[in-house]
């Protein structure tokens, strides 16, 4: 991959609606070259028996069962609401 030059950083800058002086211009230029440099190093590492992954790690269903459970006692928690009216909370209307 060729080097990064100040006009792409310019580029870059103007697309992301950031305003960037010459000086940060050519600061983030090297900043750029030396990361651009140092993913090319990954290029050097051979690869050719290691299998494609999209995952370190691997992983099955992380989720917990989708089971019905006990809900909170209505009464305990209608003492925490401002109002309530046969067993239900009341909140202001907010349609006309």
């Amino acid at each position: 991959m060729a080097a990064i030059t100040k006009d792409q950083v310019k580029h870059v800058a103007n697309l992301a609606r950031l305003a960037i002086t010459e000086e940060e211009a050519e600061h983030y230029t090297e900043k750029l070259a030396s990361i651009i440099e140092f993913a090319e190093q990954l290029n050097e590492v051979d690869t050719s028996g290691v299998a494609p992954t999209t995952h370190p790690v691997p992983l099955v269903n992380v989720l917990r069962k989708d089971e019905p459970a006990k809900g909170l006692d209505r009464d305990l928690m209608l003492k925490n609401v401002p109002e309530h009216e046969d067993g239900m909370v009341k909140v202001p209307s907010i349609l006309g």
